[in-house]
């Protein structure tokens, strides 16, 4: 495995050096004049080298020695000073020590990559495990929801038999009525035959004194009420359980709607690396606001909006479901997802959240929404709203926007599958735009007042 001398004709010995001028390796005996004789003392020595060949410019037959920075290759002088004259060329170590620093960041970042993938593969496996446990879940909401239809029915039961009750009074009341009205009516009939009896009396003393007598004994000819007041009862009935029924139901809905929508909330902070000059973030990274013409002092960075005055989240959507809410202020605010490929130096309409096939969201225009995607707008109807819900299933391929203040009422839904991890994003292009992320009880959506001057 050892370089041999190029010099040693019947035995060739181990090389002790290798010369870069000559681009022939020696043994030690053939190596004295290299080091005795002062003509060969501007020849470069190096350890023993096996590929010698390769380290020789094929055209002019002269060391490599020098690295061309422009045309990323070794060359030697003759080519510096022909085909590669101009050029960057630094000396090949120097070139490896860069180039070796180079790699070395880029192994660190690949590490940090790598580690991330493994971290969301372990989180993948969890995910699997949690899957799996998905038909115990199953079976214990299931179990709930037959608790719930149980008490539903037994609710039904006991009404049926307030109902029948209802019913059997209704007419044992109406049997009652109807005995006392066949006897009022048989003594009516009798009364009647004794009024006819007298007026045929032609004897005006008997008639008289007949009629004095009758009526003496004559009784009330009155009829009894007929009312039984059952349809005004069902009628009340109905309407109390209607609207217990009503009010069970949106309890029902409102409560469940709430406690999902809390389970899969994600807590979210603006990057104020990605922020346009003219958004500003404050209460912790919480809120953005427009402040044109006032810029910010951040530095200038590959990830930051350049032209269109957008700003992304840190956090970012990968699998699973998601929840969060924005409070949002001034007419032409638009809030949706995109993925951190989105361009942030072009002043064209696919560097905007509305412009692309890989963004979807949803704008106020002061008067209505709208839905916007691939640069196409869809009208949409309903009231004005500005707390915003937004739900996103990454593996059902749902975006959703819902109203917060309106009953959680649909604004807008996309059915999309997603490649990449989705970022909350944000588009404010007018000066009072504001959003405000997490919107609680003591916040306020009032503009701060610029810090730095105009620009």
């Amino acid at each position: 495995n050892d370089v041999t001398c190029d010099s040693c004709i019947d035995r060739p010995c181990r090389a002790k050096k290798s010369c870069l001028t000559c681009l022939v390796s020696y043994c030690e005996a053939h190596l004295r004049p290299h080091l005795e004789n002062v003509k060969f003392q501007s020849h470069r020595l190096v350890e023993p080298l096996r590929d010698i060949e390769r380290r020789t410019c094929e055209t002019h037959r002269c060391a490599l020695e020098l690295f061309c920075c422009a045309d990323a290759c070794c060359v030697c002088v003759e080519c510096v000073a022909e085909e590669h004259r101009g050029h960057n060329a630094v000396p090949i170590p120097e070139a490896r020590r860069k180039i070796e620093r180079e790699l070395q960041d880029k192994q660190t970042d690949m590490v940090k990559t790598v580690t991330a993938a493994e971290n969301a593969i372990n989180k993948l496996q969890v995910n699997t495990v949690n899957i799996a446990s998905v038909k115990e879940v199953r079976g214990v909401i299931e179990e709930q929801f037959n608790i719930l239809m149980a008490a539903v029915e037994q609710a039904k039961k006991e009404v049926s038999e307030i109902l029948e009750v209802e019913e059997r009074q209704a007419l044992r009341q109406a049997e009652g009525i109807r005995v006392h009205l066949e006897q009022r009516c048989t003594e009516l009939k009798k009364t009647q035959s004794q009024v006819e009896k007298i007026t045929k009396n032609k004897n005006d003393i008997d008639f008289l004194q007949e009629y004095s007598r009758w009526k003496k004994e004559t009784v009330d000819v009155s009829l009894p009420g007929v009312y039984i007041g059952l349809m005004d009862r069902l009628q009340s009935f109905s309407r109390v359980i209607a609207r217990s029924t009503k009010e069970m139901c949106d309890n029902l809905l409102t409560s469940y709607t709430n406690k999902l929508k809390d389970t899969y909330v994600t807590p979210l902070t603006f990057d104020a690396d990605t922020a346009h000059q003219y958004l500003r973030l404050t209460e912790e990274r919480k809120k953005v606001t427009n402040t044109t013409p006032w810029q910010q002092s951040y530095p200038e960075l590959p990830e930051r909006f350049e032209h269109f005055k957008q700003v992304l989240t840190v956090e970012s959507f990968y699998l699973g479901r998601h929840y969060f809410e924005v409070d949002m202020r001034g007419e032409g605010t638009h809030v949706g997802l995109t993925y951190k490929s989105i361009d942030r130096k072009g002043s064209e309409s696919n560097s905007c959240i509305t412009g692309n096939n890989f963004s979807w969201c949803v704008q106020w225009n002061g008067r209505s929404f709208s839905a916007w995607h691939s640069d196409v707008e869809t009208p949409l109807s309903g009231p004005k709203a500005t707390r915003i819900g937004v739900y996103v299933d990454y593996s059902g391929s749902v975006l959703a926007f819902y109203d917060v203040e309106n009953g959680m009422a649909l604004i807008h839904k996309y059915q999309a599958e997603f490649l990449e991890p989705l970022y909350p994003a944000f588009w404010l292009p007018k000066k009072e735009c504001v959003v405000l992320l997490e919107p609680g009880a003591g916040s306020s959506l009032t503009t701060p007042s610029p810090v730095s001057s105009p620009k």
